[in-house]
């Protein structure tokens, strides 16, 4: 696991994940940007900072936000990702109503209608392929588009837009604000045609759903549809990618859950604590002095979460740097943990047991093609993304 922690030159790699979790649990570090952060990548005191009171989410936006307007600002950070009680307790709520565990239940024979048609093109195809671009990115992005109610035409487009936007630290302000403007007014023009026309999907009971006289606002709706498109769907492409990867680079592991397929759920949290979606989580800052780990945060300092570093670093597992389905406890934080621990984990699980249980039952033999070769992975903080994944069916 490399970190994001690079030297402002963006060439030196200071350390890697591993090498900072066998350090301790909390390093003061500087990110590539500039900004002293404590870096957590204990597991424990992650579980315990993230839900401590007096750790609140960053007052800052994202990258380049600091020279973005106000409306840019207001129509992307309005949501509860970026938000701390009551305002988060107040979005969530109104959320939670149309984002229903219910319905997420409800898509799974899409979801296998979806898989099974990106499987015979790949079958069709046949040889080498990118699983990336043919199968964990359609995959996902298909099934949010269609949850919101998207058109397909767009959804390259929104492609474009995301791969920016998510890392946007490695971009310049002039792609990364033509990028989100981009996804706002498609965003915008998408809200206002299900305001005219409902069409029961997620957008059209996001826009309607109430608690009392509350409902979402207009940028509340707008930040609440990027997140789960931006958010949303790039994790799930990285649950996918990141899963087969491992378990091709583990044989062992593949031919036991290939054996006892009923061992999915299960491999689908410990793939998610070897090698989740997520290398850290959006910034926090302390409100008040906290003792842990050792050491003392103070009051206003900013602290990043490692969570790949911290799903690796639980020496009760035993041999965490291990990849074992088996794993008895295979507790994670790849989804966060907390009031913020992430409301479409449900969907993201359904998505990886479905993707992943098609793919090696139709391809049992599918092997990578450049076995030597490690992945190449997206830059940036926040995403553990493989950006390319060429396989053998």
């Amino acid at each position: 696991m490399t970190s994001p922690f690079i030297e402002t030159s963006g060439v030196k790699k200071l350390a890697t994940f591993d090498e900072l979790a066998a350090a301790g649990p909390l390093h003061h570090q500087t990110l590539f940007t500039g900004v002293p952060v404590w870096l957590v990548t204990g597991y424990p005191e992650t579980r315990e900072l993230l839900a401590h009171p007096d750790v609140v989410r960053a007052l800052a936006h994202g990258p380049h936000m600091d020279t973005a307007d106000g409306s840019l600002v207001q129509a992307m950070d309005t949501h509860m990702l970026s938000a701390n009680p009551p305002d988060h307790t107040r979005l969530r709520k109104l959320v939670s109503a149309a984002f229903t565990r219910r319905r997420i239940e409800q898509l799974e024979p899409r979801i296998r209608e979806i898989a099974a048609g990106l499987l015979d093109e790949l079958a069709a195809a046949g040889g080498e392929v990118d699983l990336v671009d043919s199968y964990s990115y359609p995959l996902p992005i298909t099934v949010i588009s269609e949850l919101l109610g998207i058109p397909a035409i767009r959804r390259d487009d929104f492609r474009r837009w995301s791969s920016i936007v998510v890392n946007g630290s490695v971009h310049s302000d002039v792609v990364y604000f033509e990028a989100a403007r981009a996804m706002v007014d498609f965003i915008r023009e998408l809200i206002e045609d299900k305001r005219v026309a409902p069409s029961g999907d997620l957008l059209s009971d996001l826009i309607a759903v109430r608690d009392g006289g509350d409902r979402l606002t207009p940028d509340e709706l707008t930040s609440m549809v990027y997140l789960l498109l931006a958010a949303g769907h790039e994790t799930t492409v990285s649950l996918i990618s990141n899963g087969v990867h491992a378990l091709l680079r583990n044989p062992d592991q593949l031919a036991l859950l290939q054996a006892e397929p009923e061992r999915l759920p299960a491999a689908i949290e410990e793939l998610l604590r070897y090698d989740g979606p997520l290398q850290a989580a959006i910034p926090y800052v302390a409100q008040a002095p906290i003792e842990v780990g050792g050491v003392t945060i103070k009051a206003g300092e900013v602290i990043v979460f490692a969570l790949l570093a911290a799903n690796r670093s639980q020496q009760k597992l035993g041999n965490p740097e291990e990849l074992d389905i088996a794993r008895p406890d295979n507790a994670h934080v790849a989804f966060g943990h907390g009031i913020h621990h992430c409301l479409g984990a449900p969907l993201a699980r359904l998505e990886g047991r479905v993707a992943l249980g098609m793919l090696f039952e139709r391809f049992p033999d599918l092997a990578l093609a450049e076995p030597e070769e490690d992945p190449v992975r997206s830059q940036g903080l926040l995403m553990n993304a493989i950006t390319r994944l060429p396989v053998r069916l």
